[in-house]
């Protein structure tokens, strides 16, 4: 039995509505053992145990984030950041001076690898080209992913690697940019972009692992005790790996792309198998693109595009069946869905799988979420609650996307990013990042959830659609005890009650009391995982 830890002096907001605050928690064993009082608490120290003083600082149920590329993430930490670039040239000069710090004669497997760029961020509309990249190298092949992830910008060297010629027919699910004459422009939509990163090299389990490592580290920093991962089969391995050998530090939900269902089927892999660090959560469908490349599935046609209803990556047919097959086989499924069509779409799908649920008459009620739902039509916004799918977002979205959203919705945007309207439907709203997409720092989500606004204030102060901004309470219970609940594991996380992990996340100041405008000054004080600090600053 380990000794007992005692953290008071705090400000504990536990998320249990039948003991909602406190001032100290007791914890043994990686559990909490006793909630209340500082006097209360304070009796039950052991003479081996540890008095910590929070000295007032905030305390909540750690943090989670229900939306991540850890992978990807972690390996983005060594790659090319273009998120925030202002113009065209600000991008090319980062990318120049990532390749500058290459050897001057990189093997021949070495590509320059990176993500973040946005042409509405550059204030234009006109992709870039391969002829920018050229200019920057000719023999190194470069492979820059858009911020939403659902288009690639690639050099000639990447090009004619993967053999795209004006003669390369458009896959399925994806489209290359051709110039007036039919050529490459060197822009790759959807699944046109695995025509080029097949080619990449693999990333072995231990560079995956190392990269890994320091992600964690990151993500302790910003006060994340888990996350919910939609990375595929290397990331698994690695995260297994780091498992094994008693390095992995964050709780981690574990989804599971589509074209991996007949093999989870055939080795019998349900949702929820695993244990407190690394668990099967659901099988990952994609319906539709994204709103910046304009891919994502719309009922009506994009603002000054009549012809560009987006794209359909999942037909609804096919989306079906291979729902309907996880859910015979035990695995939830969760789907990405951007547009109004899509999420429309993906519904009608939950719906027939649920009726099918009802006729197996299946105890377990599988937790199947939708990714996103950035635009839902009326009709279909209490749908979710209805068939208790779960409303998976992501509030730092909102905020990065108005001005394209605006542009490319018009005036459909007040049924964009809705999460007041998720929440009185009554469905569950569980947030996240969708890092790299977006920084991984739960504090720019939980801004941005409740002012509707961004760092530097924008669009004003009332935010955007402020008719959707929640609750600071709201808020936290969707990084905490929603994600819990999304993943099957409210019984032992998601909030402080004697019993449960003790996950916690210390913030410098209340959360709860201080001005929504200063909630980015505040720092994260300390991340206990396990009832051990894995991070801490005081």
């Amino acid at each position: 039995m380990s000794a007992t830890m005692i953290l008071y002096n705090g400000r504990i907001h536990t998320l249990n509505p039948q003991q909602p605050t406190a001032t100290a928690v007791a914890i043994r064993d990686g559990k909490v053992l006793a909630i209340g009082s500082d006097n209360e608490i304070k009796s039950l120290l052991a003479a081996d145990g540890e008095l910590v003083n929070l000295n007032g600082r905030c305390l909540t149920p750690g943090l989670v984030d229900a939306h991540v590329h850890f992978q990807h993430f972690a390996l983005s930490l060594q790659r090319v950041d273009l998120r925030g670039s202002q113009t065209l040239d600000e991008a090319l000069q980062r990318i120049r001076q990532k390749l500058s710090t290459v050897p001057r004669s990189p093997n021949t497997d070495y590509w320059l690898l990176g993500r973040g760029w946005r042409v509405n961020d550059w204030g234009q509309t006109i992709f870039p080209t391969a002829a920018h990249l050229d200019a920057i190298s000719s023999d190194v092949p470069i492979c820059l992913h858009d911020h939403s992830g659902h288009a690639a910008w690639v050099n000639s060297c990447a090009l004619q690697l993967a053999n795209i010629t004006a003669q390369t027919a458009d896959p399925p699910g994806g489209q290359i940019q051709r110039d007036e004459n039919s050529q490459p422009t060197g822009i790759l939509f959807e699944d046109a972009m695995d025509l080029v990163t097949q080619h990449i090299p693999a990333t072995t389990t231990a560079q995956i692992a190392d990269a890994m490592r320091e992600a964690q580290q990151y993500c302790w920093r910003v006060g994340l005790t888990g996350l919910h991962d939609f990375d595929g089969r290397a990331c698994f391995i690695a995260l297994q790996s780091l498992q094994q050998n008693g390095e992995l530090g964050l709780r981690v939900v574990k989804n599971v792309p589509v074209y991996r269902l007949e093999h989870a089927i055939g080795v019998g892999l349900r949702s929820g198998f695993g244990n407190d660090w690394l668990r099967i959560g659901s099988v990952k469908i994609f319906a539709d693109g994204a709103l910046g490349p304009r891919t994502a599935a719309m009922i009506a046609p994009y603002e000054g595009e009549p012809d560009n209803y987006g794209i359909v990556v999942t037909d609804k047919e096919e989306m079906l069946e291979k729902a309907s097959t996880a859910s015979a086989n035990g695995l939830s499924v969760t789907v990405h869905a951007i547009g109004d069509k899509a999420n429309h779409d993906v519904l009608d799908v939950f719906e027939a799988v649920r009726q099918e649920e009802t006729i197996r008459n299946t105890q377990y009620k599988l937790r199947h979420r939708i990714e996103h739902v950035q635009l839902i039509h009326p009709a279909d916004q209490p749908r979710l609650a209805q068939l208790n799918v779960i409303a998976s977002m992501q509030p730092i979205h909102a905020t990065s996307d108005m001005e394209t959203a605006v542009h490319h919705w018009g005036s459909r945007t007040k049924d964009s990013y809705a999460w007041r309207i998720m929440l009185n439907s009554g469905a569950t709203l569980v947030f996240g990042s969708d890092a790299p997409i977006e920084k991984i720092d739960p504090m720019l989500g939980i801004h941005a959830a409740v002012t509707r606004q961004r760092p530097d204030g924008s669009p004003g102060p009332d935010g955007w659609h402020p008719e959707q901004k929640l609750t600071m309470a709201e808020t936290i219970h969707a990084f905490t005890t929603a994600a819990a609940i999304t993943s099957g594991q409210e019984a032992t996380q998601g909030s402080i009650i004697c019993g449960k992990l003790a996950d916690f996340t210390i913030f410098s100041r209340d959360i709860f009391t201080i001005p929504p405008d200063e909630l980015l000054d505040v720092e994260i004080s300390g991340t206990v995982v396990g009832g051990t600090f894995k991070y801490r600053t005081f």
